[in-house]
């Protein structure tokens, strides 16, 4: 059984072997994240920032401020 499985371990290395070497001569075509990878995040970022810089100052939300000692409280009406 021994003999079998280093026959058989010895295959699969030299397929692997095969692969990489077949893989390594391939000539590199760029893919669609090599040609636009960039423009697409920069383009989404910019978008990012945009809608979320509308929103935010659409809000009118005054940041960073404690209500304490501002809010008073209204008079109950019966």
């Amino acid at each position: 059984m021994f003999p079998l499985a280093r026959a058989a371990q010895s295959l699969v290395a030299r397929g692997i072997q095969h692969t990489a070497v077949r893989g390594a001569h391939r000539k590199h075509e760029p893919t669609f994240h090599d040609k636009y990878g960039t423009i697409v995040l920069l383009g989404g970022a910019s978008m990012f920032t945009a809608v979320w810089g509308y929103v935010f100052t659409s809000l009118n939300i005054e940041w960073g401020t404690s209500p304490v000692g501002r809010v008073t409280p209204r008079e109950w009406r019966e």
